[in-house]
């Protein structure tokens, strides 16, 4: 990047007006500007010297302290210069020194240093056919060593500055050619002069050698044709040279290749200027630029690309994908590969997220994809062309499924990868929806398959994407006219058979669609991140309950359902504190729930943060159990208070013996670990004896009664348990 910069500073005065015409005051004060600021110096100037004696002249000078402005003119303006001096810098071109005050070759100038607090510095001659015209002076007040690199970049400087002053003596009749050519000959970058009217390149300097390989003896007094740049093409020689004699100038840049094949990258400008006999020239100043363009094509490549992978990243994509009508977008989710890497650690994770990379871009190949890519921490996307039909689409989708399930190695182990596919054909959607947001629709359906995890957005889920918009919309307002209300399922004691607590559920009170159960949006809340701002509400509205249930000496538990996205947001456990704190709740009254799949999410954030919420006085149930992936190893690190069995297994409890011996299985287990039991769904006498029998604590469901408002629930629980008692 210091390359970089460099080339920009250098190119700001190769490229400035006042260069060009000559103006070698401006152009001193603009290099002072530019290399105070680049060495971080406390002065620069330049200084002319104006005849035989070498009696100098301030052009330009800066410094951020006026007073060393004013002793550096004060030293430096008309006074002369040690012999010495003038013998080392016409022999090595410049005077470096890191420690100027006492240096033998600035004997001269020691007085001004020490008055001028100046420790180090760099004096640069500005030359034109070897004979100086001035001082590039670069001040320092800490000892310090120059780069030969650094050292070199101010000398380029002092090029420009010779370079300028050429121009401006070029104005001067008898020295225009001679000190012209002189300055070009020095030049670090190209220059040429071409003949407008016969194409002839009547100068080029030294400096085209380096760069092209091509001798000045092939080019010089030869056609534009012999140029890299015009090589094969007189038309477009012919259209360059009729734009400058038009007045235009002609600039840009270009790669080219050198006669031995290999390619660089020329930064170029042309001007037309006539001669007093009224021909029409052009001068020409090439830079090579090539380190200047690998160095921006690695940049574009990193934020255009995947590090890991190789892949083209979420943003080049969906640029990708905004710019097309037609073809089939396909989304990718690797499943279970959160689990995966950490189990394994992220070197695993990596490596199998390489592999399937791999595989989708050998895929890409052989099926003229026009973009591959990652677009998520384990999804991937790729577009493929419109021109496939519907059978054989199929086909490929089926083939693609295929390949990424087979067994790959990572490590010494043999991992399954196991993903799920979303198909969208681009052009039914593009004028209506995002095909992203479509796809992110279909690979909800596709994760939910038994086998065969890939699903083609079809107009059933058109239909439902357009109501879930529409959901989303009416959402934002609910949340603002807090539009929902909490009702409540009992929860019986199967050992006395009275109702000990209650579940919150959220209700919304949709002004079109009526009463709307939590199905009918909190997947969609989910996935905009509303789910947050509910859920915060619902905690707050079952806490205020649950204070007001207490102040009537109502003897409850209150149930709360915590969403993955509320549980791991980071203030879960401030939130709750203060709730505890304001609304007074005894302890172990405040029972949160969440599923055990999102529980594991993150097991060391979700160790931690359980150990807070218990220690609060505040307990854990894990909802759906059963259904997901806890192991008894993760159950024992986690302070629970409470299983629910999920209602699949008590729906078919009375039919299925294989239902009766996974829910007497989670039972036992619930026992040897003293972790309380809720049995869910609870319909019928028959579910409910075979649960009492089975020595399950706690039941739910339509057998005792649904979810109803506060009013009713806290009449009901006080009539049955009356009744019992």
């Amino acid at each position: 990047m210091k390359q970089t910069e460099q080339q920009h500073l250098l190119e700001l005065i190769v490229n400035s007006v006042a260069k060009e015409q000559g103006d070698f005051k401006q152009t001193s004060e603009l290099v002072c500007k530019l290399l105070l600021k680049f060495f971080n110096a406390s002065s620069v100037s330049v200084i002319s010297l104006r005849n035989k004696s070498l009696k100098q002249e301030i052009i330009a000078c800066l410094s951020a302290d006026d007073s060393l402005k004013q002793l550096i003119y004060q030293h430096r303006n008309d006074n002369l210069v040690a012999n010495a001096y003038f013998d080392d810098i016409r022999r090595y071109r410049h005077i470096v020194s890191d420690s100027s005050q006492t240096d033998t070759r600035l004997q001269g100038l020691s007085a001004y240093y020490k008055q001028a607090n100046v420790h180090a510095n760099l004096d640069v001659a500005i030359r034109i056919n070897g004979h100086i015209e001035g001082l590039l002076c670069i001040e320092f007040e800490h000892p310090l060593k120059l780069t030969s690199d650094q050292i070199q970049f101010a000398c380029q400087f002092a090029d420009q500055l010779a370079l300028t002053l050429a121009t401006r003596y070029a104005y001067d009749k008898d020295e225009r050619i001679t000190l012209f050519h002189s300055a070009t000959e020095q030049a670090k970058h190209v220059l040429m002069l071409i003949n407008l009217k016969t194409q002839i390149i009547e100068y080029i300097n030294p400096a085209h050698e380096k760069m092209t390989g091509l001798s000045r003896d092939i080019v010089q007094d030869n056609q534009l044709v012999s140029l890299d740049f015009f090589r094969g093409k007189r038309e477009l020689a012919d259209e360059m040279t009729q734009a400058l004699i038009n007045g235009n100038v002609v600039e840009g840049e270009s790669e080219l290749t050198r006669l031995d094949g290999s390619n660089y990258w020329v930064q170029y400008q042309a001007n037309r200027f006539v001669t007093e006999q009224g021909n029409d020239y052009a001068l020409v100043s090439c830079l090579d630029v090539t380190a200047q363009r690998k160095s921006k094509e690695q940049l574009e490549h990193l934020a255009w690309n995947c590090s890991l992978t190789g892949l083209s990243n979420r943003l080049h994509f969906t640029q990708q994908l905004e710019r097309l009508s037609q073809g089939t977008l396909i989304l990718i989710d690797l499943m279970g590969f959160k689990r995966f890497n950490d189990t394994n650690g992220h070197e695993q994770g990596d490596a199998l997220l390489s592999e399937v990379a791999r595989r989708l871009k050998h895929f890409a190949n052989s099926h003229d994809a026009i973009d591959v890519a990652r677009v998520g921490s384990d999804e991937f996307a790729m577009i493929l062309p419109q021109f496939y039909a519907a059978e054989l689409l199929e086909n490929n989708i089926n083939k693609l499924y295929q390949q990424l399930l087979v067994t790959s190695v990572i490590g010494r182990e043999k991992v399954d990868p196991k993903a799920a596919l979303a198909i969208v054909d681009i052009a039914a959607v593009a004028d209506q929806f995002s095909p992203l947001s479509c796809a992110d629709i279909a690979l909800q359906y596709a994760k939910k398959k038994p086998s065969l995890n890939y699903q083609v957005f079809n107009d059933d889920l058109l239909a439902t994407f357009k109501n879930n918009a529409e959901i989303e919309r009416d959402l934002q307002t609910a949340v603002r006219n807090r539009q929902f209300e909490l009702y409540y399922q009992p929860l019986m004691d199967l050992k006395n058979h009275k109702f000990i607590g209650a579940e919150a559920l959220i209700r919304w009170h949709h002004p079109k669609k009526g009463v709307l159960y939590p199905g009918a949006f909190i997947d969609i809340a989910e996935q905009t991140g509303m789910i947050t701002v509910i859920g915060e509400w619902v905690l707050e509205a079952a806490c205020k309950q649950l204070n007001l249930w207490q102040h009537k000496n109502v003897d409850i538990v209150m149930h709360v359902n915590v969403a993955a996205r509320q549980f791991f947001s980071g203030n879960l456990f401030e939130q709750v504190w203060s709730l505890v704190t304001r609304y007074r709740i005894k302890p172990q009254s405040l029972i949160l729930e969440i599923t055990e799949t999102e529980l594991m999410g993150d097991i060391r954030h979700a160790t931690r943060l359980c150990q807070e919420l218990a220690d609060l006085g505040v307990g854990l149930a894990i909802d759906d159990f059963g259904t997901g992936y806890s192991s008894m190893r993760y159950l024992k690190q986690f302070p629970i208070t409470k299983l629910k069995i999920d209602r699949s297994f008590i729906a078919d409890l009375t039919t299925s013996h294989q239902s009766r011996e996974i829910v007497s299985a989670i039972i036992a287990m619930a026992k040897a670990l003293n972790i309380s039991l809720t049995a869910e769904g609870v319909e019928t006498k028959e579910q409910e004896l075979f649960l009492e029998d089975s020595c399950c604590h706690h039941a739910q469901g339509y057998l005792y009664s649904p979810a109803i408002r506060e009013n009713e629930f806290s009449q009901f629980i006080f009539e049955k348990n009356e009744v019992v008692h």
